[in-house]
């Protein structure tokens, strides 16, 4: 079983399409999938199907119901801001511990995709922080940016964040974005010269996933 951790360098990026497309390829080479995205802020229970949390679920062959949604994201929570934020307009919390065992529980899948939410340091509660997530979990990491304005600053910064707590970062895939001040295998290029090797894949913007590019190299 290999657990691998979806991030961002931000929001928005492009984690959840990123992450769907992995799970429709593995699938179609005959893996077993388990994923998960546990906590979802910005959440409506009346368009669930548009949410992270049903693209997941659809993603994945299976049934959008209220015992799956509960399942793939048990934490959710309707204002869209940093989970701890988020919880607390609620007066509810994350419990850290439950947060981890949780991402565990699809370790019988072949391949396990955890997708966070947010940046690499977006504040879980009071104490913890997603790169934090990923350390307990000991998973190594998918790193997705977009091909944005200040998008370098925010891509080697979340890098750096990541390697200096011994987290291992398989690949940083740019995302195009709609707006971008330059082409994205250029941008790419820039990240790739201080990025220490990490490999650097470039994702074009897609409508939809029909002629996505091969993602499995991002596992394998």
């Amino acid at each position: 079983m290999t657990l691998t951790f979806i991030t961002g360098s931000g929001t928005e990026v492009g984690k959840t399409f990123l992450a769907c497309l992995l799970i429709q390829q593995l699938r179609a080479r005959g893996n077993s999938v388990g994923a998960l995205k546990p906590i979802v802020t910005g959440f409506d229970p009346g368009d669930t199907t548009a949410s992270d949390s049903g693209r997941l679920l659809s993603a994945l062959g299976l049934p959008l119901d209220q015992a799956h949604i509960d399942r793939v994201s048990p934490w959710r929570f309707r204002a869209p801001l940093s989970p701890d934020m988020a919880a607390a307009r609620e007066q509810r919390s994350i419990p850290f511990t439950e947060l981890v065992d949780h991402s565990h529980s699809i370790a019988t899948a072949d391949v396990a995709l955890i997708e966070g939410i947010g940046g690499v340091l977006v504040p879980l509660d009071g104490e913890h922080t997603v790169a934090d997530w990923i350390v307990a979990l000991g998973a190594s990491v998918i790193l997705v940016t977009g091909s944005n304005l200040g998008t370098i600053s925010h891509t080697l910064t979340a890098m750096e964040a990541l390697v200096s707590r011994g987290v291992s970062i398989q690949h940083i895939v740019v995302s195009e974005s709609i707006d971008q001040p330059a082409p994205a295998i250029e941008t790419a290029a820039v990240i790739e010269r201080f990025s220490f090797g990490i490999p650097i894949f470039v994702l074009p913007r897609l409508a939809t996933a029909d002629g996505a590019p091969s993602l499995l190299p991002l596992l394998d």
